[in-house]
């Protein structure tokens, strides 16, 4: 991996990843919407993403797309399970390339924490209500025969033979991702779906050689990982979304050390990028316990980029330009994933460049933006001084 020459600033320096360029550090994180059909994105999705392209940010993510029906989340998840997925996606990529930003998308499998409810219809398990709009739920499979809480669905413990078919289900999708146009790719691997079930000893209590010791609880995500990597184009680069530890600030569960050891693995296997996130075995990675101070999981990133010698990219509660400019010049992290914020926000990474004096003149905002916007600022001027 290596930069071109940089900007003023680190966080809109540009960063070339094998053969491809990110025009900043600012990458927008996969945020499900569960407005999909049958996993079809659909102008809902072109619109959402496409305003984060408009918006500056070096790369857009899809929210997670399911490797199989019974790998969503709930049924308005995104799916990339077929080639009609994918040709459904193909003016999201075009609109986002074109309009300067890497075409990314998540490909995931949700295991024990499939077949539930959208979050605003009640976030938890399928009940009457939802059956009554024509949802219903479906069988789920997860590293060990345990639901995710008491009064959930009981998954069943994934077969050895299902496991070498979801795996390839993630191939699959990968080469689906490269019919639609994608230029970056990310597993999924973290917040409790089914490959961080098979990593944390919370959630994996297996006796074969997909459980047991670290070695054994690697064992899905790495062998996913070298599947979807023959599949993926050299010149691209690939991401694994991970949980650095179960719980914040918890000796319970998955450990910072155990991250460390995953991604020097990971990087053997063909990994580029190690994506940072926290928690999710058991509830919302969002809602998780501890410590919140922005950019709380720099340290994370800093520590896995340091010891395992990999790339790394850092989400959560990045909300001012200091704190991501922060992340990436001292070493923390490559990328900086935002989300919510720029829900709240789309246009986010071209007010963090005006504020940090990495595009004063509004060159980087689309023509048909920037040119009122530039003419605009005399008279802002005069408005400030009175």
């Amino acid at each position: 991996m290596s930069t071109s020459k940089p900007s003023s600033t680190s966080l809109f320096s540009p960063l070339d990843i094998r053969g491809t360029r990110f025009r900043n550090r600012i990458v927008i994180s996969p945020m499900c919407t569960y407005s999909a059909h049958d996993g079809m994105a659909s102008d809902w999705h072109l619109v959402h993403l496409g305003k984060f392209a408009l918006g500056g940010a070096g790369a857009v993510f899809t929210e997670a797309a399911a490797v199989e029906p019974r790998g969503r989340i709930t049924h308005g998840d995104l799916g990339i399970w077929s080639a009609e997925h994918a040709a459904v996606l193909k003016p999201v990529t075009s609109f986002l390339r074109r309009n300067g930003a890497l075409p990314a998308i998540q490909i995931a499998h949700a295991g024990r924490k499939a077949s539930m409810q959208r979050p605003w219809h009640g976030n938890g398990p399928i009940d009457d209500t939802d059956r009554a709009r024509g949802e219903e739920n479906w069988d789920i499979v997860a590293a060990s025969a345990e639901p995710v809480k008491d009064g959930w669905l009981m998954p069943a413990e994934i077969s050895l033979p299902e496991i070498a078919d979801i795996q390839a289900s993630f191939a699959t999708a990968a080469g689906h991702a490269v019919d639609a146009g994608f230029e970056v790719l990310e597993i999924h691997s973290a917040h409790g779906y089914l490959a961080h079930s098979f990593l944390s000893p919370l959630s994996n209590h297996r006796n074969d050689a997909y459980g047991g010791d670290l070695a054994g609880r690697m064992r899905f995500t790495l062998e996913t990982a070298e599947k979807v990597r023959a599949v993926w184009p050299d010149d691209k680069p690939l991401f694994v979304r991970i949980s650095a530890v179960d719980a914040d600030g918890s000796e319970e569960g998955w450990q910072l050390d155990d991250s460390v050891a995953l991604a020097g693995e990971l990087k053997a296997r063909g990994v580029d990028v190690v994506d940072c996130s926290s928690g999710g075995i058991s509830g919302l990675a969002t809602a998780a316990m501890g410590p919140r101070d922005q950019g709380f999981r720099g340290p994370y990133g800093s520590r896995i980029r340091d010891e395992a010698g990999i790339s790394t990219m850092v989400v959560g509660l990045v909300l001012d330009a200091d704190v991501a400019e922060d992340l990436v010049a001292s070493g923390a992290a490559d990328l900086v994933a935002v989300g919510r914020e720029v829900l709240y926000n789309p246009h986010w990474p071209h007010h963090m460049a005006h504020e940090l004096g990495a595009d004063p003149d509004y060159a980087e905002w689309p023509e048909q933006y920037g040119w009122w916007l530039v003419r605009r600022e005399p008279l802002l001027q005069t408005v400030r001084e009175v």
